[in-house]
């Protein structure tokens, strides 16, 4: 036998005699197959997507209907909740029927005077104000059957340092702790453009220095492409997010058009990537349930759209 054969055969052996003999049967029976055999694919994994329910603010509602009509419009347009306003002048007795009768829920309510009268006002009757119209709110969505009320933390301009308003708002929210305990409501923070709190990692830093389990986020996904990218903040947040909001923001039109206008685009045409959001939010195992809109609203065409943009979202 020729060096090269021997060394041709020999190295065979060798491999061969490593493989199971199982393995040893397998090759032999392939190489007398006549036909070619292409191997199965593996199942590809099936992207498991977030079951959230979708919601709006009530203040979209462009239809001139009774309350009970509106919940059910709304209800009969894919919604499954509505975020009211609070304190408000509606009967906590007209919006129960009406909740019942259309099968509605009411999620999560915004509460009115925190722009008006907020926690880091200079001002401590202000601030007491503002701390007693928040106790009401808590036991409004209390009374209401959902579990969370939406607080803008406090605002800082050419009156209140930023400083300051860290403080003030932190002792404001400690306030209102037994107003949670009490009624069992959450008070969820909410990035808005109040100068204040603009980092995914001082937010996180100012609600664990609070530290009680009924004082989270309520993250609003829109208001930070101004100045961020909302996976980052999901990432960093992660389970202290209590509620979402869902906006669109254009980076091109804010720049061009001015600031506000930046929000005027629709849903899925702007600068968010929907899939990567979502993507962070199904990593952090996002435990809120709800993603309310907070858009333009209209009438029930309008509301469609709306309905079906968050569906595709959902969904991406």
């Amino acid at each position: 036998m020729k060096r090269k054969e021997f060394i041709k055969t020999s190295t065979g052996l060798i491999v061969a005699s490593a493989l199971p003999l199982s393995a040893i049967a397998s090759a032999t029976r392939s190489s007398n197959m006549t036909e070619s055999f292409t191997a199965p694919r593996p199942e590809e994994k099936s992207i498991k997507h977030l079951d959230l329910k979708k919601s709006l603010v009530f203040g979209m509602i462009d239809e001139d209907l009774s309350l009970a009509d509106k919940f059910k419009l709304v209800k009969d347009l894919g919604f499954d909740g509505i975020e009211l306003n609070s304190p408000n002048d509606f009967d906590t007795g007209e919006i129960l029927e009406a909740k019942e009768k259309s099968g509605i829920e009411l999620p999560s309510l915004i509460n009115k005077d925190h722009w008006s009268k907020p926690l880091s006002d200079p001002d401590p009757d202000v601030r007491a104000a503002c701390i007693e119209s928040i106790a009401t709110s808590l036991q409004d969505m209390k009374d209401y059957g959902g579990d969370t009320v939406l607080v803008v933390p406090g605002v800082v301009n050419e009156k209140v340092s930023y400083e300051q308003a860290y403080i003030r708002s932190q002792a404001s929210i400690r306030e209102l702790i037994p107003h949670a305990e009490k009624t069992g409501i959450q008070i969820a923070l909410e990035n808005v453009w109040n100068n204040f709190l603009l980092s995914p990692i001082e937010a996180r830093r100012f609600l664990d220095e609070i530290n009680h389990p009924l004082v989270g986020w309520y993250f609003d996904i829109g208001n930070i492409i101004r100045y961020g990218w909302p996976e980052h903040w999901i990432e960093t947040l992660h389970s202290r997010i209590m509620k979402l909001h869902m906006k669109e923001y254009s980076r091109d039109i804010m720049f061009n058009e001015g600031v506000r206008k930046g929000f005027s685009v629709e849903l899925q045409e702007g600068d968010n990537n929907w899939p990567v959001v979502m993507k962070a939010l199904n990593n952090i195992g996002y435990k809120g349930k709800w993603i309310t809109a907070e858009v333009k609203g209209g009438d029930r065409n309008r509301l469609r759209d709306v309905s079906e943009r968050m569906d595709r979202i959902i969904h991406s």
